[in-house]
């Protein structure tokens, strides 16, 4: 009788054997590889989406105040006119307020509401202006002018970057509304960095507005009571 061999091998010989062909890990092991740039792109996806979200919340509240500022005012039924009241200013700046509350729009950016209008030569001029945001200096103060511009003359094109000046018709106004807001991150500054978020929007007067008044600026109650203060573009508020 021929003696039989053993061929039974230890534990140890026969681990590589079988690890060779165990594939239980693999679908963990290219998860852990691919997990870091899934989490980079899905940050970054979400990033951005909120970045196009708050450049379109200011875009609405910047046609918001522009629209707001182009109906304010109260009839004066004598003459038939809207007589514009620094009140009235007030009252559509304080929607901005509201609006932007969420977003820390003043702490974070500035405001320009400018009245484009015809000077005395048929040419545009910025009559009046007022602000609201702690924001100052280039990129943040009014990009297209200051109030006195183009008082006499024509050399004051109008409001607006160059090839589309918004100007206003003869003996009528143009509600103009800058806004330059810094871009708070929501999940940090090293995704896309804080941007600044630039919009305009105009609107002209729907009413026959009283351009005359208080000698020529067009706002009554030139010197309010203090809690009623003209909100000017030298001062540096929310």
């Amino acid at each position: 009788m021929i003696a039989r061999l053993s061929t039974r091998l230890s534990p140890t010989r026969l681990l590589p054997a079988r690890l060779s062909g165990n594939a239980k890990g693999v679908a963990y092991i290219e998860f852990a590889f691919s997990l870091p740039a899934f989490m980079g792109l899905s940050m970054y996806g979400i990033e951005v989406g909120n970045y196009a979200q708050m450049q379109m919340r200011v875009s609405q509240i910047a046609l918001s105040l522009a629209d707001n500022a182009s109906r304010a005012g109260s009839s004066n039924r004598q003459t038939n006119l809207q007589e514009l009241r620094e009140v009235d200013l007030s009252d559509v700046l304080e929607g901005v307020r509201i609006q932007g509350g969420s977003l820390r729009l003043l702490q974070n950016g500035r405001v320009t509401l400018s009245s484009v209008e015809t000077n005395a030569s048929g040419g545009q001029t910025i009559k009046w202006q007022r602000c609201l945001g702690l924001r100052q200096g280039t990129g943040w103060d009014s990009s297209y002018g200051r109030a006195g511009d183009g008082a006499t003359g024509n050399a004051f094109a109008g409001m607006g970057p160059t090839g589309s000046r918004v100007t206003a018709p003869p003996g009528s106004a143009v509600m103009f509304v800058e806004i330059n807001y810094q871009y708070q991150p929501l999940l940090g500054a090293w995704l896309i960095g804080r941007p600044r978020i630039h919009y305009i929007a105009s609107f002209v007067v729907r009413d026959r507005r009283d351009l005359s008044l208080n000698s020529g600026t067009g706002i009554i109650d030139p010197a309010p009571s203090i809690g009623n203060a003209r909100l000017t573009c030298d001062k540096y508020t929310v």
